[in-house]
């Protein structure tokens, strides 16, 4: 289903985003935009997170064409109210609040099968800081 690039195209262009619009919501330049796009250009996993979020798209499509089908789309994902809570303080957006909640059960899943403990608000926005100043 295509490269990288051409799959940020298209989600860019489903919303009526151009390339320097989507190159400041990233925080990134219009021509690196363009030479992703065009396959000129590799993009790290920081940018493809920044690029993601200013489209509200998922960094597993972007990355491998995936998308949920009807069973995974009703399959509800339940963002525990702390996680709200911190989101809402910290201003994230619905899509960095996911890949915050995916990045715990990732950690959860690596570390063991014993029972994980609720987090806190203060403990998510602890998670959120501490992988801002490991990944930028």
């Amino acid at each position: 289903m295509g490269t990288v690039g051409e799959r940020i195209r298209l989600v860019r262009e489903s919303k009526g985003l151009t390339q320097d619009q989507l190159a400041v919501a990233a925080g990134i330049s219009k021509s690196f935009v363009s030479e992703v796009e065009n396959g000129k250009r590799n993009v790290s996993a920081q940018n493809l997170l920044r690029i993601a979020n200013a489209m509200e798209a998922s960094v597993e499509y972007l990355l491998r064409g995936v998308s949920f089908g009807p069973q995974e789309a009703a399959a509800a994902v339940t963002v525990p109210p702390e996680l709200a809570a911190a989101a809402e303080r910290l201003g994230l957006s619905f899509s960095a609040t996911l890949d915050l909640l995916q990045t715990r059960r990732s950690v959860v899943a690596r570390r063991g099968s014993g029972p994980s403990k609720d987090l806190t608000v203060e403990n998510w926005i602890d998670l959120h800081d501490t992988i801002k100043k490991v990944f930028g």
